[in-house]
């Protein structure tokens, strides 16, 4: 191939391209405070370029204490979250993945860790309920959602102008037989509030993993840093693409983490490597 027809090719890779965006935040248990702070963030992402915008787990809420979201949550399809992020996704035209929110459960006493997903009308195009809870004993932190949270039951992929989107929250991460069940996504998105202890061993090597096996693009959008209510979350929010590469990384604080896809090199890898044709389930034990 001559160097000009080189250029072509890395021209028409560029077109094909297009930005998304992971917001970081700290959020604490006032949920307007934290709403505006997240507009902030989504609009600097949109100055940046970015079309799709991935929010962090609980990014309304992070309440003193874990029946605070038992108190803001919403019914699906009304309340001031989702309004709020139906708006924004139409007034900027971008599709924008609300992170988590707490909606109304089965159980009284219990919400949903919900991840939707609204387009760039404000459209509501896809909700996914986390299926994996957390539970850590170990020294001084204590976690249990099961006691305020009701797992999802469902694995849901969103088809969308980027590609097909998988969606996740957190703890699921750590389960890599949920990302194979959405049977070939372009893109992974993980809303997170990874702790600082299991995110300093764990965070990196399990995104990056992920990434890999399924030669997808990974956006991971975190928590990250001091909370009022005394936690502390990991950050390191990251957009990782399919060969394992860390395309950008915020550490701590809130802010933009902002990449490119390319979807012809995606596309290339694939071809490449096609170790997604060379799965088999025949073997046993």
């Amino acid at each position: 191939m001559s160097s000009l027809d080189n250029t072509q090719t890395r021209i028409a890779a560029q077109q094909n391209a297009f930005k998304v965006a992971a917001i970081q935040m700290a959020s604490g248990p006032n949920v307007e405070g934290n709403l505006n702070e997240a507009r902030r963030h989504i609009a600097k992402a949109v100055e940046q370029g970015a079309k799709l915008v991935v929010l962090p787990e609980f990014f309304a809420i992070m309440g003193m204490d874990e029946q605070d979201k038992l108190k803001v949550r919403e019914q699906a399809g009304q309340g001031n979250i989702q309004q709020f992020l139906s708006e924004t996704a139409r007034q900027h035209k971008i599709w924008l993945v609300g992170g988590s929110i707490p909606l109304a459960a089965n159980a009284p006493d219990k919400v949903r860790n919900s991840c939707l997903v609204y387009d760039e009308t404000g459209a509501q195009v896809a909700r996914y309920d986390k299926i994996h809870l957390f539970n850590l004993t170990l020294g001084n932190e204590q976690y249990n959602e099961a006691q305020t949270i009701e797992a999802g039951n469902q694995v849901v992929v969103v088809d969308s102008p980027f590609g097909r989107i998988g969606l996740a929250v957190c703890y699921d991460l750590r389960f890599p037989e949920l990302f194979r069940a959405m049977k070939n996504v372009d893109i992974i998105v993980l809303p997170s509030a990874f702790t600082a202890t299991t995110g300093k061993m764990h965070w990196e090597p399990l995104v990056r993993a992920r990434a890999i096996e399924n030669l997808s693009y990974f956006i991971a959008a975190a928590q990250g840093g001091y909370h009022v209510n005394g936690r502390e979350t990991h950050g390191h929010s990251m957009i990782v693409d399919p060969w394992g590469r860390i395309l950008d990384e915020l550490q701590r604080g809130s802010g933009v983490v902002i990449a490119d896809v390319n979807p012809s090199y995606q596309a290339s890898l694939r071809k490449s490597l096609p170790a997604l044709t060379h799965r088999t389930l025949s073997c046993s034990a």
